[in-house]
């Protein structure tokens, strides 16, 4: 599945309910030895910046769960901070209620499709896509 392909699916289980973290876990689950069922369960209360939009971005810590799975564990802290940087340099930030303000105008700064496009962007320019 190539990277745009993968925004697009992600974003289309987006817009049909399911949180950032799901969409983005479900479109890189090929990168781990989960099923994108058994992603959806782990990764659903990570919707709001973990349940209150106080936290960090869904979409982030989808990517750092994918990447956590598919590096087994091996460098995770280091790749959690490379993608989060990379994420971070993307969206303008990493936390949920900052990326959903409004700016002067009433435009979202970064809205949910943008973050988990970025999220994806992020772990495929750290850990890179097995099958692109």
């Amino acid at each position: 599945m190539s990277i745009e392909e993968r925004f697009q699916k992600a974003v289309e289980l987006n817009q049909k309910g399911y949180n950032c973290c799901q969409a983005v876990t479900a479109v890189l689950s090929d990168q781990t030895l989960l099923m994108e069922e058994q992603l959806f369960h782990i990764s659903a209360g990570f919707a709001l910046g973990m349940g209150n939009m106080e936290g960090v971005c869904g979409a982030l810590i989808g990517a750092v769960i994918i990447a956590g799975c598919h590096t087994e564990g091996k460098g995770s802290v280091k790749y959690a901070k490379q993608i989060s940087e990379t994420f971070q340099q993307k969206c303008g930030s990493i936390t949920c209620k900052v990326l959903k303000s409004k700016d002067a105008s009433g435009n979202v700064f970064c809205p949910c499709h943008q973050c988990i496009k970025n999220a994806v962007a992020s772990y495929s320019e750290i850990i890179g896509l097995d099958n692109q």
